[in-house]
């Protein structure tokens, strides 16, 4: 059994990937808020998942922050575990690091051109963690859209409490597409390339893209709430100019082509995302 350290397990899917796989590995748990990198033993282990994180803030967090946390913090932890003879460190990246949304497919391959201080941060880390990569540790990145599942926050919750409140939405006929990857498909993802012992970069994402409508259908379904969306002239506009963030989520496409990935690891998601949407919802038991 291999001793893994897992970061971020007060997080939805640090705590998630522990209820799911707690009897596949010996799971030590640190966090940077409670525990002092500098007094961290990590002898013995074999693994690092690093799945905390300064997460893309709406209103914004400063360059020096983002830079301590995802970059300094990050690489810290990672040669730590080098020189404790850790054999493999994974990376939980974002698919901020390729930029924002767009109508064509990010894949494995396309370049990254990240827009705001959180994606540029998240590349940095993967830049820098790739330099410590030679024959005895593996650098293993996985980048990842949305995720989603239950307990998750920010806009996500935000949408789940809209639908549960509202019979009425202003968000009919949004044709956008944008994927996004249930937390049990991300872990299933994070378990695969430690059990194949993989390096390199990795895309996490379900198996099709929803539209925000279709999303909200769903969300409602399984909520059993009747929801009727209705499309309002220039309301897209009106948000824009008053929540530019939560408009560009709301309207805006990410569609992630991940192939590459399911080729070299085999991987079929366990979850389709209908699944995932009802586990979001209800738990998943």
């Amino acid at each position: 059994m291999k001793k893994l350290l897992l970061t971020g397990s007060n997080g939805f899917i640090g705590g998630y990937f522990i209820s799911k796989y707690h009897n596949m590995y010996d799971i030590k748990t640190f966090s940077f808020l409670h525990n002092d990198i500098d007094s961290l033993d990590c002898s013995g282990i074999d693994v690092v998942a690093h799945l905390s994180a300064l997460v893309h803030q709406m209103s914004g967090a400063s360059e020096a922050e983002y830079e301590r946390v995802n970059v300094t913090q990050t690489l810290k932890l990672a040669k730590k575990a080098k020189e404790a003879g850790a054999g493999q460190f994974v990376f939980m990246s974002s698919v901020k690091v390729y930029g924002e949304e767009t109508t064509h497919k990010y894949s494995e391959n396309s370049i990254c051109n990240p827009k705001d201080e959180y994606g540029k941060s998240k590349l940095r880390a993967e830049i820098e963690l790739q330099k410590l990569e030679d024959e005895n540790f593996k650098v293993t990145i996985i980048r990842t859209p949305i995720v989603y599942g239950y307990g998750v926050k920010a806009n996500i919750k935000l949408l789940i409490k809209l639908v549960g409140k509202l019979p009425v939405l202003p968000f009919g006929k949004i044709e956008n597409k944008r994927s996004m990857v249930y937390v049990g498909n991300l872990s299933h993802l994070v378990d695969e390339v430690i059990v194949q012992e993989k390096n390199g970069i990795f895309l996490a994402s379900d198996d099709k893209p929803l539209s925000t409508s279709n999303l909200i259908e769903l969300i409602a379904k399984n909520l059993d709430k009747k929801v009727y969306l209705i499309k309002i002239p220039f309301f897209d506009v009106l948000l824009k100019l008053l929540k530019p963030s939560f408009c560009k989520r709301l309207y805006g496409s990410l569609e992630i082509q991940n192939s590459v990935t399911k080729d070299i690891l085999k991987l079929k998601n366990p979850y389709s995302i209908e699944d995932g949407i009802k586990h979001m919802i209800k738990g998943e038991f």
